[in-house]
């Protein structure tokens, strides 16, 4: 089974809920060798794997378990990468998220400096949807950048600029407030964007000559939670997961 795996149940009962006979019955195929993991073939009763991840096979034919939907809108702090697993054996957004049983993964992306709102769900399709382009799902950033952007600056964000030898698309930005910082003066700005490029925003900065030194998501599409802190989690509303979808035009 892989690492990341989630929590492992015994075979004849994901037998018995893919449908594939009672658990009596499964048991029977398992002593009789007709079932294999990740192509290994299962003899013994106590034999556990995981439906989300593992490969199981009843006489050569792979069975599928179908998962109940979820859709989970976590406060990711900083220091966390937004992916399952990570070869440097970094802090992930799934460490926090133990208590899932399903198998889940971020939607889009969060960098490790980065905090705010992330989503994460078990259903492709939406995630397809959300993460493709054509269908321009808000996000909303609460940037504080070092120095203050002036009327320029501002109007180059929301035009587009060149990152990485690419224009970005039309931003909406808004100068909150000024702060006076030890080390200068400082920004804070709200920021809009429909895409969603690697380390997109703080490189958008980057090009005005205003590094970012804190990046909250505070939206995603027409998704927001004030009352949600870092390193807490919730399932979104059967309404939220309506609006969601219509935003991301399905």
């Amino acid at each position: 089974m892989s690492k990341d795996a989630g929590k492992p149940e015994r075979l004849q009962k994901i037998l018995s809920a893919a449908g594939v006979a009672s658990r009596r019955l499964s048991e029977q195929l398992i002593s009789d060798g007709r079932v294999s993991v990740n192509g290994s073939t299962v003899t013994e009763l106590g034999t556990k794997a995981d439906p989300a991840r593992d490969e199981i096979r009843v006489d050569g034919r792979r069975i599928q378990v179908k998962q109940r939907p979820r859709y989970i809108l976590l406060y990711k702090p900083r220091g966390y990468v937004t992916t399952r697993s990570d070869p440097q054996n970094r802090p992930t957004v799934i460490d926090l998220m133990s208590a899932i049983k399903e198998y889940i993964y971020p939607v889009g992306r969060l960098d490790y400096d980065s905090e705010g709102l992330l989503l994460l769900t078990n259903d492709g399709g939406l995630a397809a949807h959300l993460t493709h382009p054509r269908h321009e799902v808000e996000r909303v950033y609460q940037a504080r950048v070092r120095g203050i952007p002036d009327a320029h600056d501002v109007q180059r964000l929301q035009k587009g600029l060149v990152v990485d030898g690419r224009r970005t698309s039309q931003a909406r930005v808004t100068l909150e407030e000024t702060l006076e910082a030890p080390s200068g003066p400082q920004a804070l700005l709200l920021l809009s964007i429909r895409e969603g490029r690697n380390r997109q925003v703080r490189k958008m900065f980057d090009a005005v000559g205003h590094p970012v030194m804190r990046l909250r998501r505070i939206r995603i599409g027409p998704i927001q939670d004030d009352a949600l802190k870092p390193g807490h989690y919730r399932e979104l509303t059967p309404g939220e997961v309506t609006k969601l979808r219509r935003a991301a035009g399905l």
